[in-house]
């Protein structure tokens, strides 16, 4: 009788992994593909067979709570938000988060579910946990300060679409996750045609991994690391090769280029703005003047306010966007979005079902207008475009009264 021999059961061995060995630490980088079971039984596996200090996994500390907490966003103070200045980037965040959830959908398991496991794995048998990868804020802000203008406003377009598109994730950014990375999957179509994206989205971040991973070793001498396959090849390299200090490293990378202390557009635009009306009183007199004020009043307010009103501002939020829409173009520390996005939130405070159910809500336009969370940041967004149009067109109105 003859046997038929079984090919023996995968390990997560078989899986793209990398061993790096430096001052006395041997790193096990583990590639896992963010999308697949096969990676969170992988991870399972590596931890359960015993053997490593510590584990580090390819996560801050923001992504690491919205994915082990399902709280997270209900905790969080939405006019801080506003007031600081993060609405923004509190958008580009729902943007990753929208899609997602359009993954988890389609393919049945939680994009970076290996991550989340791998955690959990580590602190049930109290291993030390270390997050390694930079703040996703801090990444999206380098990027765009790398980006020129049309750079930026093509990834707010794809930010923007992220948002308001429900439609399936094509099968070639299914398959390129599965080798790739989070972050950039995401915005795949601009990483693929904008070297700076790439290089701040994978080729620092490899880096910087690799530099946290020495800096947070201590004492421990066997380190499993959990990252994206896209990712394994250059955090390897760097950790064999990088003579840098770690911490000299992640300062470089953490660091934000510092903006002029001058707001050059804010100034010109006020002396040609008052500088307009001054000339109009004098040259024109009564009349000129005060029609030169009246449409720059009216162009910027009724823009803002109409912004504001699409959005479905409260009519006390619609006030504030037309009294601050002549005024915040010309102060650098105003602005009209945010004024009325505080506003909004002050009058129809959100509740923590509109928090919960955000991640769905802006999945669909009706979600938009329906979720007060959504419906503060929209505010946001189109006063402040209203306003803009409105400074545009009251600054052309202008010119064609004083020069025509």
């Amino acid at each position: 009788m003859t046997e038929t021999a079984t090919a023996a059961p995968p390990t997560w061995r078989d899986q793209p992994h990398e061993i790096v060995e430096r001052e006395g630490v041997r790193y096990t980088l583990l590639g896992t593909a963010h999308v697949s079971q096969a990676s969170v039984d992988a991870v399972c596996e590596a931890i359960e067979g015993g053997g490593f200090d510590a584990v580090a996994v390819e996560l801050d500390p923001q992504r690491l709570q919205s994915l082990t907490d399902p709280d997270a966003l209900a905790k969080l103070d939405l006019v801080q938000v506003i007031r600081t200045g993060r609405t923004a980037l509190f958008a580009a965040n729902l943007a990753l988060a929208a899609y997602q959830r359009r993954l988890a959908e389609q393919l049945g398991i939680e994009p970076g579910a290996e991550l989340k496991r791998a955690v959990v794995e580590a602190r049930e048998r109290e291993l030390p946990v270390h997050l390694i990868d930079r703040e996703v804020g801090l990444t999206f802000k380098r990027a765009s300060n790398k980006l020129g203008f049309w750079g930026r406003a093509k990834l707010g377009g794809g930010l923007l679409a992220g948002l308001f598109v429900d439609e399936p994730v094509h099968e070639d950014d299914i398959e390129k996750l599965k080798t790739g990375d989070m972050l950039a999957s995401s915005f795949s179509e601009f990483a693929s045609d904008s070297p700076a994206l790439y290089e701040t989205v994978i080729a620092e971040r490899d880096r910087y991994m690799a530099a946290r991973l020495r800096e947070s070793a201590g004492d421990a001498r066997e380190v499993l690391a959990v990252v994206g396959a896209g990712h394994l090849q250059g955090l390897a390299r760097h950790l064999r090769e990088e003579p840098t200090p770690p911490v000299n490293i992640r300062e470089e990378l953490e660091a934000l280029p510092k903006k002029s202390d001058v707001p050059w557009f804010t100034i010109a635009l006020s002396v040609f703005v008052l500088g307009g009306f001054a000339w109009g009183f004098w040259q024109g007199g009564l009349d000129v003047g005060s029609d030169l004020l009246l449409q720059w009043v009216l162009a910027t307010g009724l823009l803002g306010a109409l912004g504001c009103a699409i959005a479905g501002g409260h009519p006390l939020s619609i006030l504030v966007a037309f009294l601050a829409s002549p005024i915040t173009p010309l102060h650098p520390a105003l602005a009209s979005g945010t004024l009325s996005a505080l506003t909004e939130a002050w009058v129809r405070k959100p509740t923590y079902a509109d928090f919960m159910a955000l991640r769905d809500d802006v999945g669909t336009l009706r979600g938009w207008w329906r979720n007060r969370v959504a419906r503060v940041l929209l505010n946001f967004f189109l006063t402040s475009l209203g306003t803009a149009i409105g400074v545009w067109t009251g600054g052309l109105r202008m010119l064609g009264k004083l020069f025509g």
